[in-house]
């Protein structure tokens, strides 16, 4: 190590005379925001953040990460929390410790581009109810898209983090696009709109460790601002990538409290803490109030979410992600729905299919949401592209991506791609070059007058804004309109270790507790049966007690409903014999209560090509349509599919409303 890239060691018992550093790296804590949405898909509750809140506040972060990314999405959608509330409550425990917030620019914490008006709103109501530092970022590193956010920020008095997202078009960093020269006049362009530090995101792991020292240093020469790195763990190298780019000056590095950290999260706090102690870029943390945090967390907190971690992967990196760059997060929500759609199997097709689909769509960033408009499209071509045809079914995200709605890309978009995406695309076949909001009517005034008698505040209204189906559902159960499922309700630690309770039973075979009695001798009415699952069979012994074992099949009387089919198991073992009469009738069981099915109408279905989320239909009963005219917008991991009408007709009937859940397969209409 060079003089210049040395960090200084001082010699001395650290426990008694601790010296502090030169030039300490600061730290900012992502474990309540970005650990658990990386790790257990961003279902940490609030209640079980509070725990550990005053104790982190004592910590001495630069910041904690709290809000923003995926939780305003989640919260609201899956653990019934108003995410407003959120920033409040953990405001009375946390005092000291400046709030961070992850901003998608224009896209805010949606994913797509809201209208001016609600983006301003939006960014005024988060300072106000006590956001700090707004982590702001775009999906392209198109900053026309955060020139309506920033100005909002700066007049709130409140802290403006631009963001550089970090990607490559070659194995390490280089190429004609994302090389040093690209980096720079980024962030010359953030310090010119006003940065107050400046963050290389490095969403998927990628930046290899001189990388990370090279831009570091490239910027440190070049911009004013503090710089800061964010680097998930997924390939591994981001505890190496972080040393290096200690040494060339970084200002602010993010880490997670380690049981929130490494897999796709990011790297542990505590490990860079022990590296640098005695060094002139000493945190100043001490090392027993981080293992008193991290006991409470894996005691009080961790056991209620254990069940969504993923461990069907031995290991805790992902090389691949080096070749497919794609996110953790979004890696795993592939999987999920390839698995609904009984097609897991194809899952190396589309990691091959992931580099083409991002070449053609302007070899742009993966990340939220282009991570998600790729990965979405790349398993759609999978799943309906045949030897004649590509792009068979494209998003309504890839359209607008295609017409410019999401801003510029780094290389132009394949052109035959574009040309087919925008074919009768509504807002015309030619893409913009103005600022994408430029062409986006106001949005806030509708979103106050379809939530009156509903919203009670600006707030409840942004969350109708940005989501509204799903904000429209929880508005609902907030104000005791509807009743929320018990899936939206919180486990608490006593579930947690019941259910691991009896996974340990399962595991040693002591579910069914084994009888004591003793087995009773075996008698001549004995008669051995093989009995066959799948692939393997049990050879069971049956006695009756009353005589020979005798097996009755019991016909069916005229008019009722058909007996149910023997299981297979069970037909292995019933001995061959002639059906015998059908004994005297028992009295009948009532029928168990059946969900109401759609009523059988004679006509071309349309089925749901995957599981999703209806949005809203575009044609209503007794509507004639065409083929190939969308009949339904269908939501499939927070991405719109326009699905198209099989046969030209008129609609016969309509099976779901805006905001079912419908799985693969499901008749959403009939046309006749």
């Amino acid at each position: 190590m060079s003089d210049e890239n040395a960090v200084k060691m001082t010699t001395m018992n650290y426990d008694k005379d601790r010296p502090t550093a030169e030039n300490p790296v600061k730290i900012e804590d992502l474990s309540l925001r970005d650990g658990h949405q990386s790790l257990f898909a961003t279902r940490g509750r609030t209640e079980d953040m509070i725990p550990v809140a005053e104790m982190m506040d004592e910590v001495g972060f630069w910041a904690m990460e709290v809000w923003g990314g995926a939780t305003f999405d989640t919260m609201h959608r899956f653990l019934n929390e108003d995410p407003w509330e959120r920033i409040r409550t953990l405001k009375r425990y946390i005092k000291k410790t400046p709030f961070s917030m992850l901003l998608r620019a224009q896209n805010l914490v949606g994913y797509r581009n809201y209208a001016d008006d609600v983006a301003r709103a939006f960014v005024e109501r988060t300072a106000e109810n006590g956001m700090d530092i707004f982590r702001t970022f775009d999906a392209l590193n198109d900053y026309r898209n955060i020139e309506t956010v920033v100005p909002v920020i700066k007049a709130s008095g409140k802290h403006f983090q631009g963001c550089i997202c970090y990607t490559m078009t070659e194995p390490r960093m280089g190429g004609e696009v994302y090389n040093i020269d690209y980096f720079v006049n980024k962030a010359k362009a953030l310090e010119d709109m006003g940065a107050d530090s400046i963050c290389i995101k490095d969403m998927a792991g990628l930046i290899a460790p001189y990388d990370a020292y090279a831009i570091v240093k490239a910027l440190k020469e070049n911009v004013k601002p503090p710089i800061h790195l964010h680097s998930h763990f997924t390939s591994g190298m981001s505890p190496m990538s972080h040393l290096k780019a200690i040494e060339a000056g970084v200002d602010i590095i993010d880490t997670c409290m380690s049981p929130y950290a490494y897999r796709t999260s990011h790297a542990a706090l505590e490990p860079l803490v022990m590296t640098l102690l005695g060094t002139n870029r000493d945190t100043g943390f001490d090392i027993k109030q981080l293992a008193a945090i991290n006991e409470k967390f894996e005691k009080e907190i961790m056991p209620k979410y254990r069940h969504l971690l993923d461990d069907t992967k031995m290991s805790i990196i992902d090389i691949n992600v080096l070749l497919h760059q794609t996110p953790g997060g979004m890696l795993s929500n592939l999987v999920n729905q390839l698995r609904e759609m009984d097609a897991l199997d194809k899952i190396d097709e589309v990691y091959a299919e992931l580099p083409r689909v991002r070449k053609d769509l302007g070899q742009i960033p993966l990340v939220t949401p282009t991570s998600q408009i790729v990965g979405i499209q790349t398993v759609n071509n999978v799943l309906f592209d045949d030897e004649n045809e590509r792009y068979k079914m494209i998003t309504a995200q890839v359209k607008d991506l295609c017409y410019g709605l999401y801003g510029k890309t780094a290389v132009p978009i394949n052109p035959e791609v574009q040309k087919k995406a925008l074919k009768g695309y509504e807002r015309g076949e030619e893409p913009i070059t103005c600022r994408p909001a430029e062409v986006l009517e106001p949005e806030l005034a509708k979103a106050k007058s379809e939530t009156e008698g509903l919203a009670v505040d600006l707030d409840d209204v942004l969350i109708y804004a940005l989501y509204p189906v799903t904000g429209k559902k929880f508005l609902n159960w907030k104000y005791g309109k509807e009743q929320p499922p018990p899936e939206v309700r919180p486990r608490t630690l006593e579930d947690a270790k019941a259910e691991l309770e009896l996974l340990k039973k399962a595991k040693a075979g002591q579910l069914v507790e084994k009888s004591t009695k003793a087995a009773p001798p075996k008698g001549e009415n004995l008669r051995t049966f093989n009995v066959f699952v799948d692939d393997d069979f049990f050879e069971v012994g049956v006695e009756s007690l009353d005589g020979a074992p005798m097996i009755n099949y019991v016909q069916p009387m005229a008019g009722a409903m058909p007996a149910p089919a023997m299981p297979a198991a069970a037909r292995a073992a019933a001995p061959a014999q002639a059906p015998a009469a059908a004994p005297a009738a028992a009295k009948a069981a009532p029928p168990a209560e059946a969900a109401p099915a759609p009523a059988a109408v004679e006509g071309t279905p349309l089925n749901a090509p995957m599981p999703g989320l209806i949005i809203k239909y575009e044609k209503n009963v007794g509507d004639a349509i065409n083929e190939g005219e969308t009949v339904v917008i269908l939501e499939a991991m927070k991405m719109e599919n326009a699905l198209p009408a099989p046969a030209s007709g008129t609609i016969k009937a309509i099976n779901y409303s805006s905001g079912d859940s419908v799985a693969k397969g499901d008749v959403l209409c009939v046309i006749g």
